[in-house]
């Protein structure tokens, strides 16, 4: 699967974003898909994940309450809706994909990646 993420761009602190991530192939009800992030000399970190079916979502305790993901299997797309962004929410997003029904939270678990946006939250 290719993945190709958007939505990214520059905002001020307290405003929203929604990231969108659209999938190629036939198969895209069959992976379960995450949103990680990356700041400048950090390590890839997890954001958020959902489940093949939609019907599980987990989140890093650092978004928690502020972000949303969701998705469209109609439509191929994954979503991150941004909310409350604070400056420290700054770093290239990816969306990835994952070979099985239930979602993780490494890198590691994820098999497709994205070619990534950049977000820039402004104090």
């Amino acid at each position: 699967v290719q993945l190709q993420a958007s939505g990214g761009g520059l905002v001020q602190a307290g405003g929203s974003l929604r990231l969108s991530c659209a999938a190629s192939g036939r198969t895209f009800s069959s992976y379960s898909m995450g949103w990680f992030r990356q700041a400048p000399g950090k390590e890839r970190e997890f954001v958020a994940a959902i489940s093949y079916g939609g019907g599980n979502s987990y989140y890093a305790d650092s978004v928690k309450g502020r972000h949303t993901i969701s998705r469209d299997n109609a439509k191929n797309t994954v979503y991150l809706q941004m909310s409350s962004l604070r400056p420290e929410d700054t770093a290239v997003y990816y969306c990835a994909a994952r070979r099985s029904w239930f979602y993780g939270s490494l890198v590691d678990d994820y098999d497709y990646w994205g070619q990534g946006t950049q977000v820039t939250v402004s104090s």
